[in-house]
């Protein structure tokens, strides 16, 4: 079978096509023939040696697909041939809270991702996708959107009436308009693209601040929330923008710590009147399962932006690291 497996960690060129004997499934185990792909910021960050010092050595990329269930090991019960699945961002996390051994079993990096024709994996490990969704559409859900569902539904979830805060229009950020929107929340997202931020009204977002025209956007959120500030900011700006997050939060509030794209130090002041920082990590398998339910009953599709052929990943790599996207780079098979 084909894939895609990284090299090392030196960036577009670490992208190395190849080929493997086929999988058989063993006990326990459904076998996948992937139908598409997409991809996430974090794939940057693997192939550009900055992934917390995670450097691949010839494991498959990317954590994020979608396809068809073709064989099924001895005992599985979840699956049949013709389901159609999504692996799991994480080969370990079922449920419950995150383990600190965990990271290194997420999908892409130090262990075998999912750019590949043929997948195996635990039936544990592995979702039914929302039937209203296509391969692609689902292709895009198990980092992206399950990060922006644990954001916003974790431990206190975001209520209907509340205000949540987005920053840019990343897949996480895009994820999360349409997420608050479905919860019945005021959405607040910012961007320095007029363009951008007029799909993000199209997906959900009430107001938006273009911080090239308002560098102090904290300034704006407060205004646009007579002085209280949001219930909930899901930040994946990184040290550039989390003073201004923090600023930007109600008493009560939570800060959603997702990204790292900037480095800078946190006031702690900042976070005295009783806001929460909290730090997110994706989701658990249990987690991906309960956003697929949000998904299919509010009928949510991803946004993508541009799809690229199996041939050309490494185009679609490129692509997105030009930051032109609005939405999902997603590979077909």
């Amino acid at each position: 079978m084909k894939v895609y497996e990284l090299r090392g960690a030196n960036g577009l060129e670490s992208i190395v096509r190849g080929e493997r004997p086929e999988p058989v499934p063993e006990r326990g185990q459904i076998l996948v023939r992937m139908k598409a792909w997409s991809l996430n910021h974090r794939d940057l960050l693997i192939v550009n040696n900055n992934y917390n010092g995670l450097v691949p050595n010839g494991s498959i990329a990317l954590s994020d697909g979608a396809g068809e269930v073709i064989a099924v090991g001895e005992g599985v019960r979840r699956f049949r041939a013709g389901d159609r699945v999504s692996p799991t961002f994480s080969s370990s996390w079922i449920s419950g809270p995150m383990a600190a051994t965990d990271p290194a079993g997420f999908r892409g990096a130090l262990v075998d991702g999912v750019l590949a024709e043929l997948v195996i994996c635990d039936e544990r490990q592995a979702v039914m996708i929302p039937d209203h969704l296509s391969f692609q559409e689902a292709a895009c859900l198990p980092c992206a959107a399950v990060t922006a569902w644990n954001a916003l539904f974790g431990p206190r979830p975001v209520i209907s009436g509340q205000t949540v805060l987005t920053l840019g229009t990343g897949g996480v950020s895009i994820f999360a308009i349409q997420f608050a929107n479905a919860a019945g929340a005021r959405v607040i997202s910012t961007s320095s693209s007029n363009e951008k931020l007029e799909v993000a009204r199209r997906l959900g977002a009430t107001e938006t601040i273009n911080y090239h025209v308002s560098p102090e956007w904290q300034d704006e959120v407060l205004r646009l929330t007579d002085g209280r500030g949001v219930d909930h900011v899901v930040e994946v700006g990184g040290g550039g923008t989390i003073n201004r997050s923090v600023a930007s939060t109600a008493v009560g509030g939570q800060i959603h710590m997702i990204g790292a794209l900037s480095t800078g130090a946190l006031n702690p002041r900042l976070l005295v009147s009783w806001k929460t920082l909290r730090g997110i990590m994706v989701g658990s398998a249990t987690d991906h399962a309960s956003m697929n339910r949000l998904v299919d009953f509010h009928r949510i599709q991803p946004l993508i932006s541009d799809v690229f052929s199996f041939e050309d990943t490494v185009e679609a790599y490129r692509y997105l690291e030009s930051g032109s996207a609005i939405g999902k780079v997603v590979i077909k098979a």
